[in-house]
């Protein structure tokens, strides 16, 4: 984002420079002022969104802005396909106006002068926002309308989510090739180019952000903590890795947890089956679990009876390898974090097994 605000500072500096017959320093000026301007732009167009939202009572985490867009995060997804294509659609009217506007200022303020062509760039640059972002594909604003379409009609918001995320990918490819299109014929510079791939690389990746968690959402309800959590092998604290691993069997260990458990029987740390594994063989018999483990205070704990929806935000809030299962006071066991990918994105894991 950093090195693209620069890139664009820079380029309308030197339009600024060459077309306005402004000097270097204050050319670049307002170039880094379009830049703010873009910016401003950008966070009016999220705002929409979430003034909308909240308006329908849901929570606003919070928004991220970059230069060629940004996203609000929200705490839950819309109740209904028409708040969601409400909520989707305010974005792009937010930029349209935003659009009318500049464009009524660039018609009123003088032709070449500074004012009057920021006005000019801020008309085009929204107008061409809030049309291109009403394409119906994810992850455009037009995409989660179509979204809300889809869902209305199939009664299912997964599916409809991979339809408008592949509706997205196909968008993308449209453009790239409209893209090399009009360069090869001497319509677009190099520049221009560039920038439009950088566009279609992101919204590749975005549609397919978008399919990738529609499959892990429709998964959740599989997601039981009681029988996703391996159960603990719990050892004396002070027992050596080789007697600890001489106890529990390869087989067993690969089903259960290593724990370390105090003179009560009371367990109070995880062996970190990664450290354990890289302390050589020959020194296992001279060295303790303890030095191995984590205590269970520092490690994130999730309770049983929690939703697929809700494990999967608790590994996002604090990612790790390993979380404690609890009922009550008690530790029941221990998720690994690989168990839980394997469970949701069975046929990812299974790709990356095979480049393996």
């Amino acid at each position: 984002m950093l090195l693209l605000a620069v890139l664009v500072t820079v380029v309308y500096g030197g339009y600024a420079e060459n077309e306005l017959g402004l000097a270097a320093p204050f050319a670049y000026v307002v170039g880094l002022g379009f830049v703010v301007c873009l910016m401003g732009s950008v966070l009016l167009h999220e705002l929409g969104h979430a003034v909308t939202a909240r308006r329908y009572g849901i929570g606003v985490r919070g928004i991220t802005l970059e230069l060629l867009g940004g996203w609000t995060e929200m705490d839950r997804d819309a109740p209904s396909p028409r708040v969601d294509a409400l909520v989707s659609l305010a974005g792009p009217a937010v930029s349209l106006v935003l659009g009318g506007v500049a464009t009524a200022a660039a018609f009123a303020l003088p032709d070449r002068t500074v004012a009057g062509q920021i006005a000019f760039q801020l008309a085009a640059s929204n107008v061409i926002v809030a049309v291109f972002n009403v394409l119906p594909g994810l992850p455009l604003d037009g995409g989660r309308a179509l979204r809300a379409g889809v869902w209305a009609l199939l009664k299912d918001r997964n599916r409809a989510t991979v339809v408008a995320g592949w509706a997205g990918r196909g968008i993308a490819l449209v453009t790239g090739c409209v893209a090399f299109t009009l360069y090869r014929l001497n319509l677009l510079t190099l520049f221009g180019l560039m920038f439009i791939l950088l566009v279609v690389f992101t919204l590749w990746q975005g549609a397919g952000q978008s399919i990738r968690l529609a499959r892990m959402t429709r998964r959740f309800p599989l997601v039981d903590l009681a029988t996703l959590a391996r159960p603990l092998f719990a050892v004396p604290s002070g027992t050596s890795i080789a007697e600890a691993q001489r106890r529990a069997d390869a087989s067993e260990l690969e089903r259960k947890g290593l724990a370390v458990a105090d003179s009560s029987g009371r367990v109070v740390a995880l062996v970190d089956a990664a450290a354990a594994a890289a302390v050589p063989a020959g020194r296992r018999p001279w060295v303790s679990v303890d030095s191995v483990s984590r205590d269970l205070a520092r490690l994130p704990a999730m309770r049983v009876g929690l939703t697929g929806e809700q494990v999967v935000r608790a590994v996002q809030a604090h990612p790790g390898a390993q979380y404690v299962v609890t009922a009550g006071e008690d530790v029941v066991g221990v998720l690994h974090v690989a168990d839980l990918a394997e469970l949701l994105e069975p046929r990812r894991v299974a790709r990356r097994a095979a480049a393996k």
